[in-house]
């Protein structure tokens, strides 16, 4: 049996009120009065594609021995790098074995659900034996545009096997049809949207239901077999236009209420959504759309009811934080906003000492004395334990999965900071080691000496001028 052997989600702190940004824009853009209900998720100003996909992996191994992890699809038509391989760096961020296979897919919407079948293909095919299937997307609208209220960022990871799996695979079936319905080309920061009726109708309207069919046809199965059916579609009207063509009473939301369609990663997304509350024997039928469609089915095995649970997608969604208007547009960089001249000193970033340095920097690895036990950050060769101080005896030790209480900090209104203050501090683990760290997804008057922290790994450095984006973790305090 192979299929789905553990799962995780993420949604991003910040939501924006679609009412917000009708109150604000709608004397502009009439259209947006038909968007105005419920919210959409927003990524914050130092998260991406790579890192809500690394959160979302970090969930999702949970419960594995990421040392039997030996291939790491990414998914994402919005990663930070063209020539540079994004999953390379969510497999160093994960601190995966240097053994693991690496690969990009993007280019469609659809491409979560291509490395979904790609990660099966390759474990039926005995070429690997756990795969990581990990899909993000942050994607910049313009301004009161309807697809500023319509899109949504987040990521969702899959682990699949052969052992232990919660989810087998039935089968897939893909079907192309160079539809556009959108587009980006080349060097163009925004989707160029075509009319919605043309999508609705052309679209997902006679689109999606041919492939659910093609599907049906091909494994001999009728759709009333599934308990779930998942497939994007941010109209809400057309979303239950295709329940009743395809004659489903299981089709699952589309989440557009609380996070909107969140791209690439959105079939994974409503599929972790789905895996929250799945029980024993349930069919799954998921769809991806873009230039055609792909799909796959799983069912439900009795093993979900034995595995530890991860945070999911339900529980990303019920922690959240309403953003302003004005903010959001600053931390898309929407808005032309002095940063103070303390910004200008942009120096590039060493290549070499982030090679030399890649598992401190991107890994948050440091060491462990075998002499004494004690855990240190940054790493050097001599214990800090002034009743060790032995050399040379040092093992790695990960410090990205340990939790770790706020010893003392301090918000800067001087310093260079898209989200001011710029706030850090100093944090003890639990288990041992300290250090100084930038706190994210907070408010200076929310912190307190003593709250818990987790950590998560964020953009450090965004340096505009060369196109490098550098990442490094931060402490995300855990609010009571």
């Amino acid at each position: 049996m192979i299929g789905i052997v553990s799962y995780g989600g993420y949604i991003p702190l910040r939501r924006l009120s679609r009412m917000q940004v009708v109150q604000q824009m709608a004397w502009y853009n009439p259209l947006l009065y038909m968007l105005m209900a419920g919210e959409r998720s927003v990524a914050n100003w130092d998260e991406d594609a790579i890192t809500m996909a690394v959160a979302a992996s970090f969930d999702a191994l949970h419960s594995v021995d990421t040392k039997s992890i030996d291939t790491v699809y990414a998914a994402s038509t919005t990663f930070p790098f063209d020539d540079r391989q994004n999953a390379a760096v969510i497999a160093e961020a994960l601190s995966l074995q240097d053994g693991v296979r690496t690969v990009d897919v993007t280019g469609s919407l659809k491409a979560g659900l291509t490395a979904i079948v790609a990660g099966l293909d390759a474990i039926e095919s005995d070429s690997a034996r756990k795969v990581l299937v990990a899909a993000g997307e942050r994607r910049y609208t313009r301004a009161a545009s309807t697809l500023e209220l319509m899109y949504g960022d987040g990521a969702a990871a899959l682990v699949l096997g052969r052992e232990n799996v919660i989810a087998e695979f039935l089968g897939s079936c893909a079907y192309h049809e160079d539809f556009i319905d959108h587009y980006r080309g080349a060097e163009k920061r925004f989707d160029y949207p075509w009319e919605e009726r043309f999508i609705r109708d052309e679209g997902f309207g006679r689109i999606i239901p041919k492939a659910i069919k093609a599907y049906c046809e091909k494994y001999h199965t009728d759709i009333s077999e599934f308990a779930t059916v998942l497939y994007p579609c941010p109209f809400a009207r057309e979303h239950a236009t295709i329940a009743k063509k395809i004659k489903s009473a299981g089709v699952h939301t589309n989440l557009h209420e609380g996070v909107g369609d969140t791209g690439t990663a959105h079939p994974l997304v409503m599929l972790a959504h789905a895996l929250d509350s799945a029980k024993p024997g349930d069919k799954i039928l998921v769809v991806g759309f873009g230039q055609g469609c792909e799909v796959v089915a799983f069912q439900v095995t009795d093993a979900i009811e034995n595995i530890k649970r991860p945070k999911g997608v339900t529980l990303s969604m019920a922690r959240k934080k309403d953003i302003p208007y004005a903010k959001y547009l600053k931390f898309r960089d929407l808005i032309d906003a002095d940063i103070s001249i303390r910004a200008e000193a942009m120096p590039n970033t060493s290549l070499s000492a982030l090679w030399r340095h890649r598992k401190m920097i991107h890994g948050f690895t440091g060491y462990l004395c075998k002499a004494c036990g004690t855990p240190q950050f940054p790493p050097y060769p001599v214990c800090v334990n002034p009743a060790c101080n032995k050399s040379g005896q040092m093992e790695n030790y990960s410090f990205a999965d340990k939790p770790g209480t706020v010893l003392m900090y301090t918000g800067d209104m001087l310093a260079a900071s898209v989200d001011p203050p710029a706030i850090y501090g100093l944090v003890e683990f639990d288990g041992g080691g300290r250090t100084l760290l930038d706190f994210t997804d907070c408010e200076l008057d929310n912190l307190k000496v003593g709250l818990h922290v987790a950590m998560s790994f964020r953009i450090r450095r965004q340096d505009d001028t060369r196109g490098f984006t550098g990442y490094f973790w931060k402490a995300v305090p855990l609010m009571e």
